[in-house]
């Protein structure tokens, strides 16, 4: 047990057992994810219906996700933690029965979107809570934990999901889950307990209205440009997306209790980090779905092969991630960030290179080589992000850099995949095979990528010029209003 000051009082917490309970839960809200990105071709033929429809299972999960995320911000300054980490986790249960028992597509997608909705409170509960009852010296280490969760329960779902369909149908992957979600319930019910300072501010309808409209429109424009459907209805809702968006920020500068304090983007260490973030998780989420695309047409493997060779690097990232975050603590991130995006540059350039005649090793050794590089970089970045802000301003801090991370995966993954399909179209029509126009095309969708880690190579060297947390812009009001509630 341990003493941790939460508000004017000292209570007595288990803080390592409240980071298990929370890394854990936020596991299997992430892991959920990618759990049917293998079963797609599958569900389309069982349900009957497109790959533009089949494709909203994921789209539509992504959306809720990124919305629900600043939503939490405001509900951790409304509700208790134990309580609101309940409700998520009871979100994620519903859902998770629900799709283990669906039978028809809407049905499935609305079970998805239930998940979804936890999982999106989930990850700002843990980020939030783990920084608070955490000192600062080791925000490092904690965070790097939670890092570990995120990014490996994404990178093992696919994994999981192609053993248990060599048995059993696309329903036992939910079934599984159910257990172990209630499980993780009846553990946080025991161990959690309220750290959050309670402010109350009043919920500002209009502000979640115009975050939905604005990040869903966002992210559905930018997922659906790689995809079929009507390119003018789909840029019509992409520019609504971006202006409620704008009338969103501007709506949170005027607002005395904002549900997103922008004003955060001030600290400029904060902005840099933050998009070093986006880059990172750009990188590796998107080489996740094109790395299996490249090895099933360019390389001919199967299904169960594409999706083990991703297994070692998803592991040696969930290996790297905690380490870096000690290593973060004990170093900072001057040399940390630029070596570990030097190495993602590195072996990112090798992969760019690959083409219908490289061996499996290389190709299992390289990405193993980039999620190596996202292990040292992502975590590290969003720590020392978040040390730049103070305690108040945490959990709009974290919902910002948990949105955005989902936004530059829907960017990254339509970008790179669009160049990478349009290659691989100018390659079959200049009389190229099926397998040298694919690796055509992941080469030029992979320099792409390359080019944005060099971009944030370059920022990486900006984030060691300053390492003091400075006080808090005057005309972020949330701050006054803290202090007078405690």
């Amino acid at each position: 047990m341990e003493a941790t000051k939460i508000g004017k009082s000292t209570t007595k917490i288990n803080s390592k057992a409240i980071i298990g309970v929370l890394v854990f839960s936020a596991f299997l809200a992430v892991f959920n994810e990618t759990i049917l990105n293998v079963a797609l071709s599958s569900l389309m033929t069982e349900m009957n219906v497109t790959a533009g429809t089949i494709q909203w299972i994921i789209t539509a999960y992504m959306i809720v996700v990124s919305v629900m995320v600043p939503v939490t911000a405001f509900l951790i300054q409304t509700f208790e933690t134990k309580k609101l980490y309940l409700g998520a986790m009871t979100l994620l249960l519903i859902g998770t029965i629900c799709a283990a028992c669906s039978g028809s597509f809407v049905m499935l997608l609305i079970s998805r979107m239930l998940q979804a909705s936890g999982t999106g409170m989930m990850i700002p509960i843990m980020m939030n809570t783990v920084l608070l009852i955490t000192p600062q010296e080791k925000h490092g280490s904690a965070m790097g934990i939670c890092g570990c969760a995120i990014s490996l329960g994404p990178a093992l779902g696919p994994t999981f999901a192609g053993i248990i369909l060599q048995f059993f149908s696309w329903h036992a992957l939910f079934i599984i889950l159910i257990p172990l979600i209630v499980l993780a319930m009846l553990l946080g019910n025991i161990n959690l307990v309220n750290v959050s300072t309670l402010t109350k501010p009043k919920i500002d309808i209009i502000s979640i209205i115009l975050s939905t409209i604005g990040i869903g429109g966002v992210i559905y424009g930018i997922s659906s440009l790689s995809g079929g459907g009507n390119k003018k209805i789909i840029g019509i809702i992409f520019i609504i997306g971006i202006l409620a968006l704008i009338v969103f920020c501007k709506r949170q500068l005027s607002l005395k209790e904002p549900m997103l304090e922008i004003r955060t983007f001030k600290y400029p260490l904060f902005s840099i980090g933050v998009i070093l973030v986006m880059i990172s998780m750009m990188t590796m989420f998107t080489m996740n779905v094109m790395l299996p695309m490249f090895l099933q047409g360019a390389l001919k493997t199967t299904t169960f092969v594409a999706a083990m060779v991703l297994l070692p690097a998803a592991l040696a990232n969930g290996l790297v991630t905690p380490i870096s975050g000690k290593i973060y603590d004990k170093v900072g991130v001057k040399v940390l960030i630029p070596v570990g995006f030097t190495i993602i540059l590195v072996a990112l350039f090798i992969l760019s290179r690959s083409n219908s005649d490289t061996s499996l090793i290389k190709i299992i050794v390289s990405y193993i080589a980039v999620c190596i590089g996202v292990g040292i970089t992502m975590s590290p970045c969003q720590t020392s992000s978040l040390n730049q802000l103070p305690k108040e301003a945490y959990p709009h801090g974290v919902a910002i850099v948990n949105t955005l991370q989902q936004i530059s995966a829907a960017i990254g993954s339509s970008l790179f995949i669009g160049i990478m399909s349009a290659a691989q179209l100018k390659a079959l029509n200049n009389s190229a095979t099926e397998q040298v126009a694919v690796a055509t095309g992941f080469q030029s969708g992979t320099l792409v990528a390359v080019i944005f880690v060099i971009i944030g190579l370059c920022l990486s060297f900006t984030l060691g010029l300053g390492s003091k947390k400075l006080s808090l812009p005057s005309d972020l009001t949330l701050t006054n209003k803290e202090v007078s509630n405690n």
